[in-house]
């Protein structure tokens, strides 16, 4: 896809979406910086804070989350990451902008390195990597580098050390001794595919009498409409005795304050004080 507004454009336009999604990606568009250096951004790339892209697009978090995994599903194919520490905006860009070549073997996508090209954070995936190195990545320099690219990767929840043992043994069985550094950012990218981590079962945990009864309360108040609930209850018994509520309900069950205005929402549906 070409680098320029009206390209995105019709692109986003031409992708099937949701009608938040559309405009979720129209906003990551015009945040986006068209000179290199243009509010410190590489070009082709847009920053944003999720609360800020949550506030402009008037949906929640946890929805902005599910757009944000529609766009990267998508063709756009959008790209985040964060490079800059944990307090730092979220950097966003389109995975088709502006795509080199493809590797060959097979071992990176088309759109691979438009993440990690033109940038002194995004050029390091730069050399070669000897497959029959070190077998612990904290020796090596590439431990910091997998942990920088991954936020933003299908393997951002896969434990470090577990990619490159996974990069290892893929590569030792095509008989490489060594490949380009670009082919670890390939691997990663493609992980679901190139190396699905193996599934173990998960351990069986009983729940305690109070954590059955807040799953009990919450199932009657579902969470997408708990700002209903709050409101309706508000205005039955007031704000002071909703939060004496609330606050009575973390003692009695030990939850955190939002847990534990679920149940109180679910308390009341169940007392047929408000409707479900």
């Amino acid at each position: 896809m070409e680098l320029t507004t009206g390209a995105i454009l019709r692109r986003i336009t031409g992708t099937p979406l949701s009608v938040s999604a559309h405009k979720l990606a129209t906003i990551i568009l015009d945040g986006i910086a068209w000179k290199d250096g243009y509010n410190g951004l590489e070009r082709g790339t847009a920053a944003f804070t999720l609360g800020h892209l949550a506030q402009k697009t008037g949906v929640s978090r946890q929805h902005l989350s599910l757009l944000l995994a529609e766009l990267a599903a998508s063709a756009l194919g959008l790209l985040r990451w964060k490079p800059n520490g944990k307090f730092a905006p979220w950097l966003f860009r389109f995975g088709p902008v502006d795509s080199p070549a493809p590797e060959p073997d097979g071992m990176s996508a088309t759109d691979d390195t438009s993440l990690f090209r033109d940038s002194k954070n995004k050029m390091i995936f730069a050399g070669k990597i000897e497959i029959g190195g070190a077998s612990d990545v904290h020796h090596t320099p590439w431990a910091e580098v997998i942990k920088a690219a991954k936020g933003a990767l299908p393997c951002w929840n896969v434990d470090t050390q577990a990619i490159w043992q996974a990069f290892r043994a893929f590569n030792r069985a095509k008989g490489k001794d060594h490949v380009p550094a670009g082919y670890l950012l390939g691997f990663m990218r493609k992980w679901r595919s190139a190396a699905p981590p193996a599934a173990r079962p998960e351990p069986v945990r009983t729940l305690g009498a109070k954590e059955q009864e807040a799953a009990a309360l919450t199932r009657l108040a579902p969470v997408q409409n708990w700002r209903f609930h709050e409101r309706d209850l508000q205005r039955r018994i007031g704000r002071r005795a909703y939060d004496d509520r609330v606050s009575a309900m973390q003692i009695r069950l030990g939850l955190n304050r939002f847990a534990a205005a679920l149940s109180v929402h679910g308390e009341a549906v169940k007392n047929g004080e408000i409707s479900r």
